[in-house]
């Protein structure tokens, strides 16, 4: 086996992009495992990298942050070097491409378009998009995506194009009425049988709206359910611990014994 000497660390941006491609280059004509890696075997991959890459910022980590970016940037040249073997396009091509659609839809930087705020920029992003033969204005929102998250992403694009409520205040009363419409199909005070199908139906409709709400005053619902996400998995931890220390199993404790070690949580 030859022994491959790795470039030098690169001195600024330009270089370490080089240094990048001309690693990876090597990896993908030498190592076994690159030499067998195709888009559609990558791709699970990136998802993960991506999700990581979301942990890292979610919790503030920044050298954490540093490391996975370069891992999704890895796998972005690697798709690259793979389409280039198979000649549909290369790294320079999706360099050049991303450059002019930037150029493309920011008229008020490389054009003479004039705007006022950031609503204005969505708005002309979506017409552009549009002119460019995207069918609908939703036809940018991936299918794939986390149904919370696709929710926000199509409230966003419809907002693009002015199609939103004028004031929060018309908002929440949505939100109240999709709570009522909800309880309407599932109600709390009895256990009279419901329908799953039309409760479900109308438990989408009240996070649809929940989802708007936030939106409309901007919080994130994402990272607000993350967040939330994030505490609750610590507290339960500190319950687990405590339980531990105590000799006792979760399982066998009272909900009234472990509502004790859950307020200590929530102090801490």
């Amino acid at each position: 086996m030859p022994n491959f000497i790795p470039p030098a660390v690169a001195k600024d941006p330009a270089a370490g992009f080089l240094r990048l491609l001309e690693v990876l280059n090597t990896l993908r004509t030498e190592c076994p495992w690159d030499k067998k890696q195709t888009m559609e075997t990558l791709r699970h991959l990136s998802i993960e990298e991506t999700y990581e890459l979301s942990d890292a910022i979610m919790e503030g980590d920044m050298q954490e942050v540093k490391k996975e970016l370069g891992d999704v940037m890895m796998h972005l040249v690697f798709y690259a070097r793979i389409a280039e073997e198979q000649g549909a396009f290369d790294i320079l091509d999706v360099l050049n491409g991303v450059c002019e659609k930037l150029i493309n839809r920011h008229p008020h930087i490389y054009g003479d378009v004039d705007v006022q705020n950031e609503d204005d920029v969505k708005r002309n992003w979506e017409k552009i998009k549009l002119k460019e033969g995207n069918k609908s204005v939703l036809g940018g929102v991936p299918a794939s995506l986390p149904a919370l998250v696709k929710a926000a992403r199509i409230q966003e694009k419809a907002r693009g194009v002015g199609f939103d409520w004028e004031d929060k205040t018309q908002v929440w009363e949505k939100v109240e009425e999709e709570l009522q419409e909800f309880k309407a199909e599932f109600n709390v005070e009895d256990n009279s049988a419901i329908d799953a199908e039309k409760a479900e139906a109308e438990f989408g409709d009240l996070l649809f709206s929940l989802i708007n709400y936030a939106r409309f005053i901007k919080i994130n619902p994402e990272n607000a359910l993350e967040k939330t996400n994030k505490k609750f998995i610590k507290r339960f931890q500190y319950l687990e611990e405590k339980a531990k220390e105590n000799g006792k199993a979760l399982q066998d404790m009272t909900l009234a014994e472990m509502d004790i070690y859950w307020n200590e949580a929530k102090k801490h």
